[in-house]
């Protein structure tokens, strides 16, 4: 029997769609690069709700490329082997054994894990590294850090192919070097260098918090790439928020039309952020 309460929820949610029908219109037959961070792959429901929601985006016209982490299962890996990590300025030092690992999590566990939600939410999907096709070719970073690259060229046809196809390219955030080195790449810092070279219509960073912050606590739903670098300069943004404001700036300065700092554990994050007026976090653009 159809209640009051029910009839109010389903207008509730034909209001949702009516008003997102002009956000899908915007992004029909954009490009937006997602950067899933391990802590935000959380359980297999918040794992299922993400891949839906790329399911719905690539349904909608949008062309998603999602490039992912994977730092608390790396983590949990290396404790099981009894091998040690040690960081250099909150980045991992990876010699060649713990190299051997990373590769193993990134492009084994990790990767095909978020294809197979992917595909079970309907959508096509396909796991690459970026190894593959020479898709991101690296130089050491840093002699200190071992095989840790910095990319240095990004070849993006395969992404380009797979989009014509209509298929998810899901990327573990890995590198060839010009000798044929494995390296691994910051999952930050692989997702801008890839949106960057797409020139992408938006880079999403999805994160654990909630946005960047301003002095008093509140999070910035608008930011200019000048105010980023004042509120650096002021000690306001410090800590693990640089490098993800960093990336932003980068892919914004390669051509990235808008970058977002946003929580990837909230339910819905990239649809809200996508197709609604308030959106749900922190986009930063030139200026």
């Amino acid at each position: 029997m159809r209640t009051q309460d029910m009839t109010r929820d389903w207008s509730a949610t034909a209001r949702t769609l009516s008003q997102a029908l002009p956000y899908m219109q915007r992004y029909n037959d954009a490009t937006v690069v997602i950067k899933l961070g391990g802590h935000a792959m959380g359980s297999d429901e918040a794992m299922q709700e993400f891949a839906r929601d790329v399911a719905l985006m690539r349904q909608v016209g949008v062309n998603p490329v999602i490039v992912h982490g994977g730092g608390p299962m790396i983590n949990d890996m290396l404790k099981r082997l009894d091998i040690k990590s040690e960081f250099v300025n909150g980045k991992r030092v990876t010699d060649a054994a713990t190299m051997e690992v990373v590769e193993m999590v990134l492009s084994g566990l990790v990767n095909a894990r978020i294809v197979q939600a992917i595909s079970e939410q309907g959508g096509r999907a396909v796991g690459v590294s970026g190894k593959d096709s020479n898709l991101i070719v690296c130089e050491p970073e840093d002699p200190a850090l071992g095989l840790v690259g910095r990319p240095v060229v990004v070849n993006p046809r395969i992404l380009h192919d797979l989009a014509d196809k209509e298929i998810i390219p899901v990327i573990a955030p890995l590198g060839m070097g010009r000798h044929g080195e494995t390296f691994n790449i910051n999952g930050d810092t692989a997702a801008g260098a890839i949106a960057g070279a797409l020139k992408a219509d938006r880079l999403l960073l999805l994160t654990d918090v909630a946005g960047v912050k301003n002095a008093a606590g509140e999070v910035l739903t608008e930011l200019t790439a000048s105010q980023i670098r004042e509120m650096t300069a002021e000690g306001t943004i410090a800590g693990g928020m640089i490098p993800k404001t960093m990336t932003a700036l980068e892919a914004i300065e390669a051509g990235v039309r808008a970058a977002v700092i946003l929580d990837g554990r909230a339910p819905n994050a990239c649809l809200l952020e996508l197709f609604t007026e308030h959106g749900a976090g922190s986009i930063i653009r030139a200026g």
